[in-house]
């Protein structure tokens, strides 16, 4: 459609292009606009494929420039909202390109297709397939070896150096018993060519996936070997007979670690148990539930002391409420002191909180000392575990009552748990691998 006059009621040109049926998806040309005559407006309008000019003899230069500027604005706009409602409609949903591995498993990156091999060899020969003695073990490893680190005082992170510069590192005090898991694990290094800074994390995150409810944790894989001068200084590891003081600024110092993330470490207490606290029982379990991920640890160390499961108490060791089951000072300052009470309560019975935010912390925690950017992520190649049985609630262990709990956080109050039926709990020993 075509006008070359803006007289006689007729609208005027630039009108006519802006009533466009889509005007907003006009292309403009000018021409001669300095000299004040002869401007052009060229419309495109994308509904009818119709080209629409329109042109205004003797225009005003400021009035022609305004509605240009006006059609090239809603241009514009339109443009970028059709580019943002494309990668939204199409680029979100568009599913990435995956890896197929020789097993037949599907990955994001190529290269993690070697680390299923590894999770088919130690799932049967290094674990049992259980959450045992061994699992437990694996996770102490990786904690051990990714906290002594410290940007002022040396150290490597998750590099490995424990196993690499054992003769160092096993000398440290709070490194007592990791002989155990690194002889367990070095065979299984030589045997997949793969770094021990890798695999302690690997075989850490999959040591989880055999524990009834605990979270699915990430892997990154990329840990250069460790090379002098790796190990850390002795004390950089957290011993149970430290103040909370002490933990906390420790963690905080080693990757950045709150109270909330240091407290939620400490649910991997819910399957773990003491070897050398007290090296006459070996295997006492933290819990009553050792074989489970749960939430008992933050109940059951909320409970008044009134018995040790051995003779004679270890270093770092205080009275624990249940028969059979060890209480290390550190957990039990932990769960009193006003900087990590609440932190510590706020898990009691939560399970999905306790899941999301140990699995937070432990990724954290994985990579301490390394820039992410450099690694893979192969998260994809860790299994989830089971879900906690149907009959395994948060509860009081046989024998106790609401008022054996020693509340402790001053914003609100214990939540509250019924105990189990039967005589007072005694928590058997962890089966020794």
């Amino acid at each position: 459609m075509r006008s070359n006059s803006s007289t006689g009621g007729q609208p005027s040109p630039e009108k006519r292009c802006l009533l466009s049926r889509n005007p907003t998806n006009c292309f403009l040309h000018t021409r001669n606009v300095a000299a004040r005559s002869n401007v052009t407006f060229w419309c495109w309008d994308l509904t009818d494929r119709q080209d629409i000019k329109a042109s205004a003899n003797g225009s005003s230069t400021a009035d022609s420039i305004s509605v240009l500027l006006q059609m090239f604005l809603q241009y514009l706009s339109t443009a970028l909202f059709s580019l943002a409602t494309i990668r939204s409609v199409y680029g979100a949903s568009a599913p990435k390109r995956r890896a197929t591995c020789a097993g037949g498993q599907t990955v994001q990156n190529a290269a993690c297709c070697a680390w299923f091999p590894v999770l088919e060899d130690i799932l049967p020969n290094m674990f049992d397939n259980e959450c045992g003695d061994d699992a437990h073990g694996a996770l102490r490893l990786s904690f051990h070896d990714a906290i002594g680190f410290s940007p002022s005082k040396g150290g490597g992170g998750a590099d490995g150096s424990i196993i690499v510069f054992n003769s160092t590192e096993l000398t440290y005090p709070a490194n007592n018993g990791l002989d155990d898991p690194i002889n367990t694990e070095v065979p299984f290094i030589q045997a997949h060519g793969v770094t021990p800074g890798d695999f302690i994390q690997f075989a850490a995150a999959v040591s989880l996936s055999l524990c009834a409810g605990a979270p699915r944790v990430g892997f990154m894989m990329g840990r250069p070997m460790p090379v002098a001068p790796a190990p850390g200084p002795d004390g950089l590891v957290p011993e149970p007979f430290d103040s909370v003081e002490s933990i906390l600024a420790r963690m905080a110092d080693a990757g950045g670690f709150t109270a909330t993330d240091v407290v939620a470490l400490l649910a991997s207490h819910s399957v773990a148990g003491a070897d050398d606290v007290d090296p006459t029982i070996p295997g006492t379990p933290f819990d009553s539930t050792p074989e489970l991920f749960d939430t008992q640890i933050f109940i059951e160390v909320q409970l008044r002391g009134t018995k040790f499961p051995g003779r004679d108490p270890g270093q770092g060791e205080v009275m624990s409420g249940v028969a059979g089951e060890m209480r290390l000072q550190s957990d039990h300052l932990l769960a009193r002191d006003s900087a990590s009470n609440c932190a510590w309560q706020s898990f009691a019975g939560n399970q999905a909180g306790m899941q999301s935010a140990f699995a937070k912390a432990f990724n954290k925690m994985a990579i301490i000392g390394h820039n992410p950017a450099n690694l893979i992520d192969c998260s994809d190649v860790i299994p989830g575990a089971p879900p906690l049985p149907a009959n395994a609630g948060p509860h009081l262990p046989a024998g106790q009552t609401m008022n054996d709990i020693e509340q402790a956080c001053a914003a609100s109050p214990f939540p509250t748990f019924t105990a189990q039926p039967g005589p007072a709990t005694t928590v058997p020993a962890i089966p020794q691998a």
